[in-house]
């Protein structure tokens, strides 16, 4: 929700990948921040201050997490779990993945990131009610879900970031057309979806718990249904189930076997 702006959320960018350097980091963190400070705090009410944490240094206690990892089972072998040590929001950015499919990764930490200042415990929804007392549809707080395709973001810099909705789009009382529904002025109404683009849904009469509505109307594919640790796989999990992750200095640890387990496969391959 929003917060007061003189108080920024203190967040580390945290490099535990092996696919990037700790300079391809840096670079997008600078856009990172521009883009929470000129683009999102003004719609949204809600300010971050991001640190950047090369590989192997520890982020300082207390503040939220932005992991950039390879993949989710790297995340898994680590120790990267559902919040930090201290019990604090935690996004992960799964740059390897990202890199084996084609997709940015910069657009992957910018919809990561906004959409854990928006909604740091993932329980927030829009519920929008039917004429019936007792049916209805609950929307997840999502904000970069319904716009998040990669040739749907913008440019800061030389850095690519996720376009985002804005407060409006929640709003199924707006007209179409009648104001701005997301950051780039694409979406022409509330809950409108742009290609590539979904929102998690709830129906509250249905018994059937979590679903993915997508823009094309087909079945959501596994990217829309989301990696193991995500915000989507969490937001199915009840909150007490949510594990903390392991000390940092314990992952650091984890990551230096598993590279070595790695490279020790890739030598296998190789011989």
């Amino acid at each position: 929700m929003p917060q007061n702006p003189q108080t920024p959320i203190q967040i580390s960018v945290i490099n535990a990948s092996t696919v990037l350097q700790d300079s391809d980091i840096a670079l997008v963190v600078d856009a990172l921040q521009q883009q929470v400070t000129h683009d999102f705090l003004p719609a949204w009410g809600v300010d971050a201050q991001l640190t950047f944490i090369p590989s192997g240094t520890p982020p300082p206690p207390g503040t939220w997490w932005l992991s950039i990892l390879d993949d989710s089972d790297q995340a898994g072998a680590l120790g990267y779990h559902d919040l930090t040590p201290d019990g604090l929001p935690i996004g992960k950015v799964f740059a390897g993945t990202d890199l084996k499919l084609g997709s940015s990764w910069s657009v992957t930490a910018s919809h990561e990131l906004l959409e854990m200042l928006a909604d740091p415990n993932i329980n927030l929804t829009v519920l929008v009610q039917t004429d019936s007392q007792t049916a209805g549809t609950l929307y997840a707080y999502e904000v970069c879900d319904a716009c998040e395709a990669d040739n749907l973001g913008y440019q800061i810099g030389d850095v690519l970031v996720s376009d985002f909705v804005l407060p409006a789009w929640f709003e199924s009382f707006r007209a179409p057309n009648s104001t701005q529904f997301d950051h780039q002025g694409r979406i022409t109404a509330p809950l409108g979806l742009l290609p590539g683009g979904y929102i998690g849904a709830f129906d509250i009469s249905a018994g059937s718990g979590w679903h993915q509505v997508t823009a094309e109307k087909t079945p959501a594919s596994i990217l829309i249904r989301g990696n193991v640790g995500s915000r989507r796989e969490r937001r199915s999990v009840p909150r007490y189930q949510w594990l903390k992750s392991l000390p940092h200095k314990q992952i650091t640890s984890n990551l230096t076997k598993y590279l070595e387990r790695t490279h020790a496969v890739a030598k296998r391959k190789a011989a």
